[in-house]
């Protein structure tokens, strides 16, 4: 049984990995979020605080395999593909599919900042004009260069479902995830985005379908979005903007 540990009430970039080891049917306890002795956040902080091993992770997310302690979403899901089937057994294909996870953990920083333009430190009421020319410039030229390289790697695989083509991938996965994520954060301008780039737009309503994710999204397991995770929907900082 894998032990991941991740920040018991948002999804942030745990929710990553919850979505591939969902998918592979993997059994695995999400420490943060239990109770008793070795369990809740005291535990992660024992872990990163380096009272429990020798090399601690930096942050959370981290997974723990036996002895082996794995740190970082994208490190976590190319440890975790090749043993779930959820990467390709060519090397090249895994640093494709371990690439593509890297380019969505950029995203996923940027996102993070049009909420948290000046420091993480401050609260979002604190930074809040900075944060609204933060997620203009966001909206108007980094989410449509992001959401149209995806589309175009989806354009180069014609008549396969998937990034890499017909076999899922956790990069599929976590793709599921930014459509969905930015979609409660900004809808609007997602609503508007949905025509333009279809394929990626049908790759999340595919992987929605998938049975294990379904059932994942329909339970207790699967922590709603809020205003403490990294995609926050903070209406004063979409305003009326349309992707060209």
């Amino acid at each position: 049984m894998y032990a991941l540990y991740y920040w018991p009430t948002i999804q942030g970039r745990g929710e990553f990995v919850r979505l591939a080891l969902e998918e592979a049917a993997a059994p695995y306890r999400d420490v943060a979020r239990e109770s008793g002795r070795g369990a809740g956040v005291p535990a992660l902080l024992h872990f990163l605080q380096g009272r429990a091993v020798e090399r601690p992770p930096f942050a959370p997310p981290f997974l723990v395999a036996g002895r082996l302690i794995v740190g970082q979403t994208a490190n976590i899901l190319q440890f975790l593909g090749p043993r779930h089937a959820l990467a390709p057994h060519s090397a090249s294909g895994r640093l494709w599919t371990h690439e593509l996870q890297l380019t969505i953990a950029d995203l996923v920083a940027e996102v993070h900042d049009t909420h948290h333009p000046v420091a993480v430190s401050l609260y979002y009421q604190e930074q809040k004009k900075e944060a609204r020319r933060k997620a203009a410039d966001f909206l108007k030229n980094r989410v449509t260069k992001y959401l149209g390289y995806f589309e175009k790697i989806l354009s180069n695989v014609r008549g396969h479902h998937y990034v890499l083509g017909a076999k899922l991938t956790y990069a599929d996965l976590s793709l599921f995830q930014i459509v969905a994520g930015l979609s409660y954060a900004f809808p609007n301008t997602m609503a508007r985005a949905s025509r333009r780039f279809r394929r990626l737009f049908a790759l999340h309503a595919r992987i929605q379908e998938r049975p294990r994710i379904a059932a994942y999204l329909a339970s207790a397991r699967r922590i709603a979005f809020n205003e403490d995770g990294i995609f926050r929907h903070y209406p004063e900082l979409e305003g009326p903007l349309r992707i060209k």
